[in-house]
């Protein structure tokens, strides 16, 4: 097979001469696993297409959004009437409601929501706003769960931070980081220590129920709980951040998938069905502390932007309204995963497969994956050799060992099948890898 990125190789040159590293977001960039990214043209259903005339099967989904499959004939055709509409108008919209009661009725701890523009701004915005609920500075964090990239949580941060090795950027200053304490995922005990110390202080958790940004790391069972009840305990808020998980893993995010009622919640992402958008939302003696219902201070140029509350409107009806949908679509996310498993330990592989809802993830190790500690245990160059053995196979994954990867309502039995192929392929070089290892 001739693979070759010819023309997204001058691309990259020409986008590094005018953005720094040449994307906007920097996993983007490849660097974790080395070579060229795909420049991509466009996209349709379980595919993207890039510059060189390659098609994959995409995995990725703009990094969950694109639960529908990409350019989804329904909700383009309802944004492309909105566009006639106008893109922006600064001023309440009969949208805003439409998708604010729609979010309210699937995820009921959200009495009230606020629309802005990202999941960063959402949980820097929720976190001004439980500081000021109950008047205390310090908030805690869970090591290897990317929130943003705010001052406040970019502390032992997921995502590409850590595939850059940076998880804790320069520019934070400590006195900001210095009221972020930062506890491992999956101990409870150590959660409740950290309280018996400072539970005065703490104004609130913040945590993705489900993780996604050191790879997929699923909670322990009664983990949700525990959490629940130690927040409870010393009046401090929690705060769920399903920027990912929501309306991902099922219709009412984790927090209905596990049975937790959280104080306060962030999402994105699907809401927007691959615009830009965000929100937060909770309870209502809480969100009323926001301006100008309130005193605390938070606005948006954009925020309810008509274009991303159209296609949040289009995207959640067709997913309320499909029967069936997340339970077929969890389905063949499972049926994924045990034959990319099985591809796996014909070679002798006995890694990590991790899934919940329409959400998987693979690490490269034969430990137990439950922090974010264990994560980073995963054998990145083996994950790298993997990820481009797919990739010139037409298979588009995150090109990050610490990501999780999503499916569609796109991805059809033939989408399914060519990638379970395409991964015993991608075993077999991944075995001649530790064959010269061992040499």
């Amino acid at each position: 097979m001739n693979f070759t990125l010819e023309k997204s190789a001058t691309a990259f040159a020409e986008a590094k001469r005018y953005i720094p590293g040449g994307v906007n977001s920097p996993v983007r960039s490849f660097r974790g696993v080395g070579g060229t990214p795909p420049f991509i043209a466009k996209a349709a259903g379980s595919r993207i297409y890039d510059i060189d005339g390659h098609s994959y099967i995409d995995y990725v989904g703009s990094w969950g959004p694109m639960i529908l499959g990409h350019a989804h004939p329904e909700v383009t055709h309802e944004l492309t009437d909105a566009l006639t509409r106008g893109t922006s108008y600064g001023a309440p919209t009969l949208l805003e409601t439409e998708l604010a009661r729609m979010i309210t009725e699937a995820v009921p701890s959200m009495e009230l929501v606020r629309f802005v523009n990202s999941g960063t701004e959402a949980t820097m915005s929720v976190l001004r706003l439980a500081r000021a609920f109950t008047k205390r500075n310090k908030i805690i964090k869970f090591a290897g769960c990317y929130h943003g990239h705010h001052d406040s949580l970019l502390v032992k941060a997921g995502s590409g931070a850590t595939t850059l090795g940076v998880p804790d950027s320069p520019g934070v200053p400590e006195s900001i980081a210095g009221n972020t304490i930062t506890v491992e995922y999956n101990d409870a005990a150590g959660l409740a220590a950290v309280f018996e110390k400072q539970g005065e202080d703490i104004a609130a958790v913040i945590i993705e129920p489900v993780p996604g940004n050191m790879g997929l790391v699923l909670p322990r069972p009664g983990y949700l709980k525990q959490v629940r009840e130690i927040t409870e305990k010393y009046g401090a808020l929690l705060i769920f951040d399903e920027v990912m998980s929501g309306f991902r893993v099922a219709y009412g995010g984790a927090q209905e998938l596990y049975n937790i009622t959280p104080d306060l919640t962030c999402l994105g992402k699907v809401i927007g069905g691959g615009l830009p958008v965000g929100a937060y939302g909770g309870r209502q003696d809480i969100m009323e502390l926001i301006a100008p219902a309130g005193p605390v201070y938070q606005a948006g140029t954009l925020s309810g932007n008509p274009l991303a509350m159209t296609a949040g409107l289009a995207t959640l009806r067709l997913l309320s309204h499909t029967e069936g949908f997340y339970e077929q679509v969890t389905k063949t996310t499972a049926a994924l995963c045990t034959g990319i498993q099985a591809q796996a330990q014909k070679q002798g592989f006995h890694f990590q497969f991790h899934q919940v809802g329409t959400m998987f993830g693979l690490f490269f190790t034969d430990k137990p994956v439950y922090d974010y500690a264990s994560a980073k245990q995963s054998d990145v160059d083996a994950f790298n050799i993997y990820f481009h053995a797919m990739l010139e196979q037409g298979v588009y994954l995150a090109p990050s060992q610490f990501e999780a990867s999503f499916m569609s309502g796109a991805h059809s039995q033939a989408d399914i099948d060519a990638t379970i192929a395409a991964s015993g392929n991608a075993f077999a070089k991944v075995a001649q890898y530790y064959s010269q290892q061992k040499a």
